[in-house]
C-alpha cells in the first residue's frame, strides 16, 4: 500500500449505504487521536459551511 500525499489524505469520498444513508470514512490517525472506537455514538450537527461531528455525551 502506497502512502498518499499529505493533501490527498484529507480528501474523502461519500459512500452510499442502503437507500437513505451516506457514509464517510475518517482517517484512522484522527480517530485514534480523538480516542474514539468502533460503534461509539457521535453527534452530527449542521453548522455554517459544513458539519460538526463530536462525541455524544449523555
Amino acid at each position: 500500500m502506497s502512502d498518499k500525499k499529505s493533501t490527498e489524505k484529507d480528501i474523502r469520498k461519500l459512500t452510499k449505504i442502503g437507500k437513505k444513508s451516506i457514509g464517510l470514512t475518517l482517517p484512522i490517525e484522527l480517530v485514534r487521536e480523538l480516542g474514539w472506537r468502533e460503534k461509539q455514538k457521535v453527534v452530527v450537527k449542521r453548522v455554517r459551511g459544513g458539519v460538526l461531528v463530536k462525541d455524544w455525551k449523555k
